[in-house]
């Protein structure tokens, strides 16, 4: 028999605590506006102000391709995301939100900065950029 404990397992830990807040957290951009969590993480990272390609959106929000691929086309149905030709690359497209987009991001940010602040009530300002710290240097490898 072994020691292995499961729940002492920080892989475990990480992917139960990302489970409980992304869940908590994405009721509100589901109920509200109908998007999955690949949408919202698209918007979020066109929300910064640029235009990106769907390939950059892969690499910054680790998702894969064809999630991206479909995310992006229900966005752009629904007016959330427009498309345009690169300036630079021929083969690539450049994403950003329209109006439209822009305005839901802007209720989802804000949902979210409340969110956030909450989060960080519950553990306290130290443990909270604590926390902020670890994860940071657990997601450079």
């Amino acid at each position: 028999m072994t020691d292995f404990q499961l729940d002492d397992f920080l892989p475990y830990l990480l992917n139960n605590a990302a489970e409980v807040t992304g869940r908590a957290f994405s009721a509100h951009y589901r109920d509200a506006y109908g998007m999955s969590r690949a949408q919202w993480r698209i918007m979020a990272h066109l929300g910064r102000g640029q235009s990106l390609t769907a390939s950059d959106i892969c690499l910054r929000a680790h998702l894969e391709k064809s999630k991206v691929s479909r995310a992006v086309a229900v966005l752009e149905d629904a007016g959330r995301v427009a498309r345009s030709p690169s300036a630079t690359d021929r083969r690539a497209e450049m994403l950003s939100l329209t109006d439209e987009g822009r305005r839901i991001y802007e209720d989802l940010a804000d949902h979210a900065r409340r969110f956030q602040h909450a989060l960080k009530a519950k553990l306290g300002p130290e443990k909270a950029e604590e926390l902020a710290m670890l994860l940071r240097n657990l997601a450079e490898g």
